[in-house]
Order: C-alpha cells, then structure tokens, then sequence
C-alpha cells in the first residue's frame, strides 16, 4: 500500500506540474491571443497588427468564434487577452447586463451594414409582402430599424429610444414589408430566398459580398464603428498599450490604405479622420 501511495503521491504531483506549466503559458505576457467573429477582423488582426507587435517581441495568436457572445465571455474569463468584433453600442450593453470588467482600448476601422439583394437593384423595386431579414441581437435589430428609417422604408415611434427598437416600434412601413430577424451570420444565407437583407460588415465580407454592391450602405455614427477590447485589470499593461501603438502606427495605416486590401472601403473612426487632417 505504501508503494501505491507513493505512485499516486507521484502522479499527483506530475499532474499538478503539468498544470502548472499549462497555466504559466496563458499566462505569458509575450503572447496575446485575440478573440474575433467571422469576417475580415481577423484577417486585420493578422495583416495589420501582428507584423508589428511580432517586432516588438510578442507572438500573436487569432481564434475566431462563431457568435457574438462568446468573444466577451472568453475575454472576461481569461481565454483570450483581446477581442476585436463588436462596435461601442453593443460593448457597452453587453458588458453592463453581464456585468463584466472590459474596457474599450480604441477604435478601428469598421464595415457598415449594407442592404443587400440578389433579386431588386433598386428600393423602388421592393414591393408589398417583400421579405427583408436582419439581425435578432437587440443592439443590431435597433440598429437595422435606425438604417432602415434612414433610407425612408420604415418609421420608428416618436416615444421610442431608437437604440433599443424593435420591431414593435415600428410606426409606419409604408411599402408593406415583411421583416424576419434571426442570428447575423445566418443573414447572407438568406439572400437566396429573401428579397433583402441587412447585413453586417464583418459577416458580408466573410459571406464573400462585395461592399460596393449593397444598394444602401449605413453611415456609421462612432458609437458603432468597431473596438479591440480588454480586461479593465489589464488596459494599462505592457501589452494592451502596445496594440494602442501599433494600431496608431503608420505601419497599420499602411495596411488599411492599401486598395488591394478590403480594409479600404471601410468607414475610420474619428481620431484617424482627425489625424488626416493635420
């Protein structure tokens, strides 16, 4: 029996190192693993990021989720070091309803949503009973709601936070549509057989649209233009200031200018229009 106690003593111990040495390499404040939803976010991450934050010592590493509540979840968990898929609006009450300690680090470039069709050219062709899909996240539904009263298809109640809308609050539809909400990476899978979807940035170019081919494009206000975030314990590392400045730098814009690049056509948020200025 003592030998047997000995082995489990043992076994037990090798266990405990082997955990050990598991957490020690999340924890290695030379690698920095970024959370993404599908699209091109991840693809920036990896052009336009990692090239510089590998000069300055760190390994980069991307694992995309296939929603947009695991990216916060795996943050807030210790998962990930960094997300990169989501626009203030959505941050903000995410992380309050969840009661999470994230912090929003700076702002990127973003894809708005477009309306996009595979059967209308125009929105003088969309007529009574036409279905239209878009988003069923709160955040994003209020959003379509807002794109879709911008362009004169709806009305939303004079009563309502146009930010929390749904499809209750809708005061007019003067074309007769029909709207169906349902997940937003689902939305270009629809287009098949919807006359109209509303479709995120991020989810058209993993979808493989062509942004320049939605026939209305949202203009996005800042608030919902896309974050890196991190952990409010970690905002003031090494690390998170290290993205700040790689993003600012003008190996980054390099990248986003580039025509070759999808990055182009993308909306930037106000402290990079500010710096074209000067």
């Amino acid at each position: 029996m003592g030998r047997h106690l000995g082995l489990r003593a043992t076994f037990g111990a090798l266990v405990l190192a082997c955990g050990l040495s598991s957490a020690l390499a999340n924890s290695d404040p030379h690698t920095i693993v970024f959370g993404v939803a599908p699209g091109p976010y991840g693809d920036m991450v990896k052009q336009a990021l990692e090239p510089s934050l590998n000069e300055k010592g760190y390994k980069v590493v991307v694992r995309e989720f296939s929603d947009y509540v695991q990216p916060n979840m795996a943050l807030s968990n210790g998962s990930i070091d960094a997300n990169l898929f989501q626009h203030t609006l959505y941050f903000d009450k995410f992380t309050a309803d969840k009661k999470l300690k994230l912090s929003n680090l700076i702002t990127v470039p973003t894809a708005g949503m477009g309306f996009y069709s595979n059967k209308i050219k125009s929105l003088d062709e969309l007529k009574k009973g036409d279905i239209v899909t878009l988003s069923n996240d709160p955040t994003n539904l209020a959003r379509g709601l807002r794109f879709l009263q911008s362009i004169d298809l709806i009305t939303i109640k004079d009563n309502i936070d146009p930010t929390k809308a749904s499809e209750r609050d809708i005061a007019s539809n003067p074309k007769g549509l029909v709207f169906k909400s349902l997940e937003a990476a689902q939305l270009p899978r629809t287009l098949d057989s919807a006359t109209a979807a509303l479709v995120n940035g991020n989810f058209a170019v993993a979808a493989g649209l062509d942004l320049s081919t939605a026939i209305k494009q949202e203009h996005l206000d800042e608030n919902l233009k896309n974050i890196i975030a991190v952990r409010s314990e970690d905002a003031d590392k090494p690390f998170a200031k290290d993205i700040v400045e790689v993003v600012k730098s003008p190996a980054y814009r390099a990248v986003i200018d580039d025509p070759k690049n999808v990055y182009s056509a993308f909306q930037k948020p106000d402290w990079m229009v500010a710096a074209d200025k000067k």
